[in-house]
This record gives structure tokens, sequence and C-alpha cells, in this order.
């Protein structure tokens, strides 16, 4: 009888002693995955909306800080083309024959390509216009087609990917299989093609009109997955069950959910339409901007018949291409890991 007391007491305290060691565990996790879940967002004000997460998460980074401040300048750039290009007391078109040497070839007289006080970025070769007010008029060429190509192509994409989407059936299979055929077309060529034939349109218009027919299928595929995953939300079913018509429920609960993806991919859109209208101006004067409106991918075609002479004048037009599509490419990377976290994972 002893000896069984004994062994139920052992047991016992066995047992409590698992026990107290099962209780311990927990209680020592708690603290540190209560600590990891809070700790990424310890600095950030309760009720904080996406935007404000948004500005808050960029104003932590310094390479968004920098590529935000050189895509302001050159935004400003683009603006202010006229009045920056008489600063240098020059006009894109001006030529400057005393500022290039006759008996060698038209070259720019002076080091780095006649870089001085009078031309701060250099002259051209033979022709002596001042590189500094051209890169300026350039560049407001270029942004202007690259915005305005952007601009029609996310208006005509997300108007598409919304409508496929939310209304599925036939409207779904029409506009997918038009997705699907503007994709598969060869872009480049028609763009090449269409160019070459129209000789009386305005450059910039056609330019315009062009690239941006191609480029609405992407931002309409994203908008369609994103209304995909909306049109069943608790609050669209409410509008709906409310009597709200379609248009309100597209422009009032879909358009604002598919908001911050649209605002990625276009930032992300913009360095691909200056490096378009580059290429194309780059091919020559049937296919991009005709002379003398300058631009930064007819000036670098033009500078590659002195590359080896004058250096700084294939230089200089290259770098502030370079800069711009960098900027914009890395602004776009930084608003789709914050406002489209799933998408850029993908």
């Amino acid at each position: 009888m002893t000896d069984n007391r004994v062994a139920a007491s052992q047991r016992a305290d066995h047992q409590r002693a698992d026990q107290q060691t099962a209780d311990h565990q927990p209680a020592a996790s708690q603290p540190a995955a209560a600590e990891a879940t809070a700790a990424p967002t310890k600095d950030v004000p309760p009720g904080s909306s996406p935007w404000q997460l948004a500005r808050r998460e960029l104003r932590r980074r310094p390479t968004v800080r920098v590529s935000l401040c050189v895509v302001l300048l050159f935004v400003l750039m683009a603006v202010g083309a006229p009045w920056l290009g008489s600063l240098g007391g020059w006009s894109p078109n001006e030529f400057d024959k005393s500022a290039i040497d006759p008996y060698l070839a038209g070259q720019p007289l002076g080091s780095f390509g006649g870089i001085g006080s009078a031309h701060w970025l250099g002259v051209e070769p033979v022709t002596g216009r001042d590189l500094f007010a051209r890169v300026v008029a350039g560049a407001q060429v270029s942004l202007l087609i690259a915005f305005a190509a952007t601009a029609i192509v996310v208006a005509v994409g997300t108007a598409a990917g919304i409508a496929a989407g939310y209304f599925g059936g036939r409207v779904d299979a029409v506009l997918s299989r038009l997705m699907d055929l503007t994709m598969s077309f060869p872009s480049l060529i028609f763009m090449i093609a269409m160019l070459s034939v129209a000789k009386d349109v305005n450059r910039i218009v056609l330019m315009t009109a062009v690239i941006g027919l191609f480029g609405w299928p992407g931002v309409a595929r994203v908008v369609r997955g994103q209304t995909l995953s909306l049109k069943h939300r608790e609050y669209v079913d409410a509008a709906r069950v409310a009597g709200a018509g379609s248009w309100r429920i597209l422009t009032r609960d879909v358009l604002p959910g598919v908001a911050g993806p649209v605002i990625a991919y276009t930032t992300l859109l913009i360095p691909g339409m200056i490096s378009t209208e580059a290429a194309l101006s780059y091919l020559g004067v049937g296919v991009g901007v005709r002379p003398p409106t300058p631009s930064w991918g007819q000036m670098i075609a033009e500078s590659v018949a002195y590359y080896e002479t004058d250096p700084v004048y294939f230089v200089i037009p290259s770098v502030f291409l370079f800069l711009a599509v960098l900027a914009f490419t890395l602004l776009g990377d930084a608003l789709r890991d914050i406002l489209d976290p799933r998408g850029g994972r993908t």
C-alpha cells in the first residue's frame, strides 16, 4: 500500500512539473512574438491612411529622395525650357560660327567640346549650336511625349481593365482578346511604318498617339485583376444592394481601390516611354522628331559621327537620358513596393 502511494505521489509530481514547463514556454515566447509583430508598426501612428504610410516610407529611403529630386529637376527643366535656354544667351537653333574651327571640319574651339562661359555645355560640331539650350529644349520634347503617351495609356488601360473585370462575360472576352491582339502585334515595326508614311502630320502628336496605342494592354491587365478581386467585396455588394448604379460603384468604390497599383505602374511606364521616344528619334529623320526640333535621341544619333573627335557631344545627351530613366525607374520601383507589394513580389 505504501509503495502504491509513493508511486502515485511521484506521478503527480511529474505531471505538475510537465504542466509548469508547458505553461512557462508560451509565456516566454508570447512577448517575443508580440514584440516581433509590433516592431514594424511601432512608429506608425494609429489611423494612418495608406497614402500617409506611403509618404512616411518614401521619406525613409534616401534613394527615393534623391530620385524624386532628380525627377522634379527634369520636370522643372521641361516646364521652364524657354526661360532656362535664354539664361545662356543662345536659342536651341541659333548658330555660333565663332565657336567652331572651319579649318578642322567645324570642330568646337577649346577643350571639352567648347565648354566655357559662353557655352556652358559646349557646342555642336559644324553648326556651333549651344548644347545647353538644345538639351533643355530636348528635355521638354522628350518628357512631353512621355507624359502625354503615359496619360493615354493609363486612361485607356484603366477604363478597359475596370470594364473587363467588373462586367465580365462578353465584355471581358472581347476586351481580353483585344489586349492579347495588341500585345502580340509587332509594335516597333508598326510605329516605324506609321511614322515613316505620315509625312505631313505633327511629329510630336503622332509619336504620342502611336506610342500610346500599344501601351494600354499592360495597364488594363493589372486593373482587370484588381477589379476582379474588388467587385465581390462587402462594401461593393452593399452599394449594389442599396441600389447604386454601375457608374457610381465603378467611380466611388472600384476606382479608388485600383488607384495605388495604377499610380505605381504609371511611374514605371514613364521611363519606358522616354526610352521609346529616344529610340524612335535615334532611328532617323523619317521616324522620330524632325530637325531642327531638338530631342535627346536625335542628339545622340547625330553625335555618333563625332564620338571620336568630340566625345563630349555624345556624353552630354546620353547622361541626361540615363539620369531621367534611372530616376523615374527608382521612384517607380519604390512606389510599387509600397502601394502594390503583392504585385512587386510577382
